[in-house]
């Protein structure tokens, strides 16, 4: 028995180390820009009045802000989805996208300044240590899959290659 689902494991496990890679690369690629592009706009006084109330508030408000954008988006998406329906898949898909977008900034902006209220839930605690160390585990688990070292080495093979055109251009 155990031979057997040791073969099946394999695909399993490949299957799910994708999707992680996935989540890790929206996270990297995504979460971090837009999140230092919300940041930005922190400058403008308007927006950093607004910041320090919400640093300022409790951690029941912070963490009813932290969830609104999430609930708020959703309608937004709805409204995509019925673009969609009526034969308008661009228009659809272009406001499922720029909603990602805004709520992905929105939200990690609102999680970066009320992270130290919802600290304060033993719950979120637990619960963001968890995702911390899973993150981890599932990052070494990538760097360590062959598909990730095949694609190391071409991404290294492909830099190489991409200076020495470039020299050789000049």
């Amino acid at each position: 028995m155990k031979p057997v689902l040791a073969l099946l494991w394999r695909p399993v496990r490949a299957v799910l180390l994708a999707l992680a890679a996935l989540v890790l690369a929206i996270e990297e690629w995504g979460w971090r820009p837009l999140t230092a592009w919300a940041a930005r706009l922190a400058r403008w006084a308007p927006v950093a009045r607004l910041e320090a109330h919400i640093r300022s508030a409790s951690p029941r408000t912070a963490l009813l802000l932290f969830l609104v954008p999430a609930a708020a988006l959703f309608p937004v998406k709805l409204v995509a989805l019925w673009f969609i329906h009526l034969g308008h898949a661009v228009l659809g898909i272009a406001i499922i996208v720029a909603a990602k977008l805004l709520g992905t900034a929105l939200v990690g902006r609102l999680f970066i300044i009320t992270e130290p209220q919802l600290m304060t839930y033993a719950w979120f605690a637990h619960a963001l240590g968890w995702w911390r160390a899973t993150k981890l585990r599932v990052k070494q688990a990538l760097r360590n899959s062959s598909g990730w070292q095949a694609a190391s080495r071409a991404r290294r093979r492909i830099a190489v290659l991409l200076r020495r055109m470039t020299r050789q251009a000049r």
